[in-house]
């Protein structure tokens, strides 16, 4: 009997970007190379077989997978659940959160202010 096929996050879904491990160029699918005339939504698996680094030279072998960027960390039928913070990106939500905490914080000290 086969295991049911696992339900993947829209981040996972998203195309991957890719990083350099000689100089950090990160390679976007979203962006694509226009030096190597390669167009917009290619992805790293799709790219010809000569590419190269655009800016140091190095071969495809020399990348590693980083991860998707922008993409919200939950499931599409989730969206719609709470105040929209499901809609958010990981970035934005680091956000929120350290903002309020940082909100809260000078509203405590500005308690000291009361006499």
């Amino acid at each position: 009997m086969s295991e049911p096929a696992q339900e993947q996050t829209l981040a996972e879904q998203a195309p991957p970007r890719y990083e350099c491990l000689s100089c950090g160029y990160v390679y976007e699918p979203s962006k694509g190379d226009s030096n190597a005339g390669v167009p917009p939504g290619t992805e790293f698996v799709d790219l010809p077989a000569g590419w190269r680094c655009p800016v140091c030279s190095a071969k495809r072998t020399q990348f590693r997978n980083i991860g998707s960027s922008g993409a919200p960390s939950g499931f599409k039928e989730n969206l719609d659940y709470g105040f929209g913070v499901n809609r958010l990106t990981p970035g934005q939500k680091n956000l929120l959160i350290f903002g309020a905490l940082g909100v809260a914080i000078l509203f405590f000290l500005s308690l000291y202010g009361l006499r």
